[in-house]
């Protein structure tokens, strides 16, 4: 029997989503002027307010408030009857040293001897069913809410749209795991107080969405996609009335608050570590990127059409504890899972230095990652300029490396593929 699967996104305007932009600026930054930064900073946002906490051990110093700002002021929160704008925002630091006995766990005399920055498992999730290997509920729901802050930053089409939003989409799969059509779509999203009718308000919204939105959404797909939608998709369409009242005005948003949006949607599996306002030595981050690459790159390989990758450490620890990997079912090599997993131990080096050494980790990467998703994204390489306290650095960077399918060749080989 056929059965559905949901998935959602937050836009970048969303609180959660604000409070992790920011935490990951100031990783940029750090990296930035001082790539071999520790850092572990979380961001509050609430009505009129920024509160920054956290950890650090650094070169360089920050101009916090500053970069707190352009963030906020990048994502759109730029007018006073938002209740939380760039300009007017009190923002508190409450950010300190790094503990002496985290960090003699972590830095060790030979850099490639670096123990992992905490304990805990990670996981990375990949399936054949969309061309960047990610779930197609997610996805779409990604794509939805990118395609939403384009027309909200055009002003055109769509006027009224303020920076907070929410989509979710339910995807009806056969027994045999196959999309066959997308169910429902829900989009929520922040709007001016256009009409003194809440009705007609409503009913302009909704069409504007259905109308507009989502055929720009459908024709970025490919025509295998795009088959899925259909004349009977149910549209909830800001289902609970006005949503004019949004942002951290409408809700307080924390950093690590949307750890299912930043990954795989729901499907596969999750550790429980938040990524953003973390440096790379932080395995929550680093380990998680590392599983993902391994997942890509084997369903890619053609080892199995859908795969798990879990790996897990011990504080201070330089080797993993283990490497897990479940392959749903899907394998196409005669090899258990667990022989599978053996393998991916003797072709991925999963030390903590070598995967920031693999993937390019100690660079200003991360502000990219904090909205739309952490995983599914395209690698580029490309220079950014800082700006710091009277100071500048342009570095060029590679982002989402993770991403890559760079080893699919050496899976090949090492499966007789």
């Amino acid at each position: 029997m056929s059965y559905l699967f949901t998935s959602e996104s937050v836009s970048e305007g969303h609180p959660d989503k604000i409070a992790d932009q920011i935490s990951d600026a100031l990783i940029d930054h750090f990296m930035a002027f001082d790539p071999n930064s520790k850092v572990a900073c979380e961001t509050l946002v609430t009505t009129g307010l920024v509160t920054l906490a956290g950890e650090v051990k650094s070169n360089t110093y920050l101009d916090v408030q500053q970069i707190a700002r352009d963030t906020i002021q990048k994502i759109g929160y730029t007018k006073s009857e938002y209740q939380f704008d760039s300009k007017s925002c009190a923002v508190i630091s409450a950010i300190h040293e790094q503990s002496d006995d985290i960090n003699r766990g972590v830095d060790r005399e030979d850099p490639m001897q670096q123990g992992a920055g905490d304990q805990g498992m990670m996981f990375g999730y990949a399936t054949k069913e969309t061309n960047n290997f990610m779930p197609m509920a997610l996805d779409l729901s990604h794509r939805i809410l990118i395609e939403l802050a384009k027309l909200r930053r055009e002003n055109k089409e769509i006027p009224y749209l303020r920076p907070d939003a929410k989509a979710q989409v339910t995807i009806e799969y056969s027994d045999d795991n196959v999309p066959q059509r997308i169910e429902a779509i829900v989009v929520s999203t922040q709007h001016d107080d256009f009409s003194e009718n809440d009705e007609e308000m409503l009913a302009r919204i909704k069409s504007d969405i259905i109308n507009i939105l989502i055929p720009r959404v459908k024709k970025a797909l490919s025509p295998d996609i795009q088959k899925l939608f259909n004349d009977q998709i149910k549209y909830h369409i800001n289902p609970t009335g006005k949503f004019v009242i949004g942002g951290p005005h409408g809700d307080a948003g924390l950093t690590g608050r949307k750890i299912i949006v930043d990954t795989y949607g729901g499907k596969g599996a999750h550790g429980g570590g938040a990524f953003s306002g973390k440096d790379p030595s932080k395995v929550d981050r680093s380990a998680a990127y590392a599983t993902r690459h391994i997942a890509k790159n084997l369903v890619a390989a053609g080892v199995a059409d859908e795969i798990l990758v879990q790996v897990s450490y011990a504080i201070g620890v330089v080797e993993p504890m283990g490497i897990f990997v479940d392959t749903y079912g899907t394998s196409k090599v005669d090899m258990t899972d667990g022989e599978i997993a053996a393998k991916v131990s003797e072709i991925f080096d999963m030390r903590p230095a070598a995967i920031e050494k693999r993937l390019k980790l100690r660079a200003p990467i991360y502000s990219e990652t904090a909205a739309y998703g952490h995983m599914g994204r395209t690698p580029e390489i490309k220079s950014v300029t800082f700006q710091n306290a009277g100071q500048s650095r342009t570095v060029e960077v590679e982002t989402f490396t993770w991403e890559k399918l760079d080893y699919v060749d050496k899976v090949k080989e090492a499966f007789g593929l």
